[in-house]
């Protein structure tokens, strides 16, 4: 199923039942059943927006490179240059990799902010003010 350029989720096929046993898989996994690679939203001069078709027709945005963001402030939103991303509590790797991801700590022209939203998922990044 590599040739459709997506990942396959799915129940495993090794769940073991309450004896202890292996269960029998019941079937092989489905072609509806896939899904779609990290995004890895990467730091950039401007963002960069790629469309994704998903299942039904429906279409996704996806975050590919960043640099703004909606920062959510005492004000109401304005937006902001994103600057470097400071820590990434998803893995600490992606701070040195430019790597946003949901609850990193970026440095913008305001200040430090946390990353409220799925920025992989949603086509854009939304962030508060972090405190101290």
């Amino acid at each position: 199923m590599s040739q459709f350029g997506s990942q396959l989720h799915g129940k495993s096929g090794r769940k073991l039942n309450g004896s202890g046993k292996e269960k029998l898989k019941g079937r092989d996994k489905r072609r509806h059943e896939m899904g779609g690679y990290f995004a890895a939203t990467k730091l950039g001069q401007e963002n960069v927006v790629k469309r994704a078709r998903q299942r039904g027709g429906r279409v996704r945005s996806k975050l590919m490179h960043a640099g703004v963001v909606n920062l959510q402030t005492k004000d109401g939103y304005k937006k902001a240059k994103i600057k470097s991303i400071v820590e990434s509590k998803d893995n600490r790797n992606f701070a040195r990799l430019n790597i946003i991801t949901k609850g990193s700590v970026i440095e913008t022209d305001m200040g430090r902010a946390v990353v409220t939203n799925r920025p992989g998922r949603e086509g854009c990044i939304n962030a508060r003010l972090a405190q101290g």
